[in-house]
């Protein structure tokens, strides 16, 4: 059963961000809003499309490793992508967004990834 748990988190967690790095390729203005912080009218849509990419690729790299690898494999990648959303947090506090946003969205994913490697690890 935790198997079960550890790679359903970690499958959700991977589609999530393969699904936000495709918004911000579709709709990168609307993305940044919803990363908490809004992207400037006057700024370069180009920027957000590239985060887009840079989101997409690891949740697809995830993903494969939960199809053709061990658990401590994917234990590993989840522990050490939870930089990501901490990295995020910190953006969004520095740069005027809110605090709910920071610690509401990107902390709580940070936190549910190390849970996450967590259960992988112990597995």
């Amino acid at each position: 059963m935790l198997a079960v748990i550890a790679y359903g988190i970690a499958v959700l967690l991977n589609v999530g961000i393969i699904f936000i790095g495709t918004r911000f390729l579709i709709s990168p203005r609307v993305a940044a809003a919803g990363y908490g912080v809004p992207a400037a009218e006057s700024g370069d849509p180009a920027y957000l499309s590239i985060k887009g990419v840079r989101d997409a690729a690891p949740g697809l790299l995830g993903l494969a490793l939960i199809a053709f690898t061990d658990n401590l494999s994917v234990a590993w990648f989840m522990l050490v992508l939870a930089l990501i959303p901490l990295g995020d947090m910190l953006i969004v506090l520095r740069h005027g967004g809110t605090r709910a946003a920071a610690f509401g969205i990107h902390y709580t994913t940070a936190v549910v990834m190390l849970i996450d490697a967590a259960l992988l690890f112990a597995l």
